[in-house]
């Protein structure tokens, strides 16, 4: 078991994050999707945790003005090439308390 997954009762958290960090948060019935803004930058997720993805994005890229793919990061292929498992670790959740 992981120590954090997306599921529906992260939800609420997430949101709440949104809305500390500045953004005003909204839920498009017509879209069925998330939408988050701030300052003019507007985001759209399937969920409240794909919001705050994206919006980490944002915040990691800094942009200065609007570019075609202004969100992209250049480097080599994770997703085509993401391993099938982890390197060896020990989960916080298997850890003994102090």
């Amino acid at each position: 078991m992981p120590t954090l997954s997306e599921y529906t009762n992260v939800y609420n958290t997430a949101l709440i994050v949104i809305e500390q960090k500045g953004y005003q948060a909204w839920y498009d019935k017509q879209a069925e999707m998330f939408c988050a803004e701030k300052d003019g930058w507007d985001f759209m997720a399937e969920s409240p945790v794909g919001l705050l993805g994206l919006i980490s994005i944002f915040e990691f890229k800094k942009p200065e003005k609007y570019g075609e793919y202004w969100w992209r990061e250049r480097g080599r292929d994770l997703y085509g090439e993401l391993p099938r498992k982890p390197k060896p670790y020990r989960s916080v959740l298997e850890r003994d308390e102090d």
